[in-house]
């Protein structure tokens, strides 16, 4: 799986590339050239597995075994849910009318957002322990990406992470209180003036500048990492695999 702009100035770049870049050259998001195609029958066939084992079905479908191979690639899954509360990951409880509800908040800081950065996180670690180079993550948050990006690299030897958020009481305190008292000597929390769309700008300056993101080894973690976006695919498939299965249909014969 090769990774390109959305505006297409940017191509073949591996999965690799893909974590460690913000905003591409050309200024754009990053993207696969190509989305994988699953059919019905595999894709029914990943009705009974845990949320742990369908990620470690989907997110290779995007990660090149020549990048990270396959045990590699398992145990990397395996850690980054290691901290949620529930063996499941998820769970989805049911309600009287056909209402369904996905619990998402068993993680580190009780956020959707540990999903996908606790993989993301170990991702990071991997390539940079390899690398032996040292990277800056820079983000702005209204709350919950900060803490649970803070606990996704905490700690770690090859990252620092620098994140704003807004004061006067923009955000809550227990988020607040989630960034300020981790006391890590990689970990760098800013209260700063402003609602969180002014930080936007600058962080979006910077990663615009690739010369002086590359000269100062920064990257995101915020919502255009496409890793992120990655791992958060999981939780919609397992929401609608899961639902299909109690239910007892799938009906997959449109895909």
């Amino acid at each position: 799986m090769k990774y390109k702009s959305t505006r297409g100035d940017v191509t073949g770049r591996t999965f690799e590339e893909a974590l460690f870049t913000g905003y591409a050259a050309d200024g754009r998001l990053i993207l696969p050239e190509t989305i994988p195609k699953i059919d019905a029958k595999e894709l029914t066939s990943w009705a009974k597995l845990s949320y742990v084992e369908l990620a470690k079905k989907i997110v290779p479908l995007y990660v090149d075994e020549d990048e990270i191979p396959s045990t590699d690639l398992s145990d990397i899954i395996d850690k980054a849910f290691s901290r949620f509360l529930v063996p499941g990951v998820s769970t989805i409880k049911r309600f009287p009318d056909g209402l369904n509800v996905m619990e998402l908040f068993h993680g580190p800081t009780w956020s959707f957002k540990d999903l996908a950065l606790s993989c993301v996180g170990q991702f990071l670690s991997y390539f940079l322990s390899k690398r032996k180079e040292h990277f800056i993550i820079l983000g702005a948050t209204s709350g919950d990406t900060g803490s649970s990006a803070i606990e996704a690299v905490r700690g770690q030897k090859w990252v620092d992470i620098v994140m704003l958020f807004p004061g006067g009481r923009k955000i809550t305190k227990i988020q607040e209180l989630q960034m300020t008292t981790v006391i890590e000597d990689n970990v760098h929390v800013f209260r700063v003036d402003g609602s969180v769309d002014d930080l936007d700008a600058p962080i979006k300056q910077c990663f615009r500048d690739h010369a002086f993101t590359k000269r100062h080894n920064l990257s995101s973690i915020n919502s255009i990492n496409w890793a992120r976006i990655m791992v958060q695919t999981v939780h919609h498939i397992y929401a609608y695999l899961q639902i299909s299965w109690m239910h007892h249909h799938i009906d997959l014969s449109d895909l």
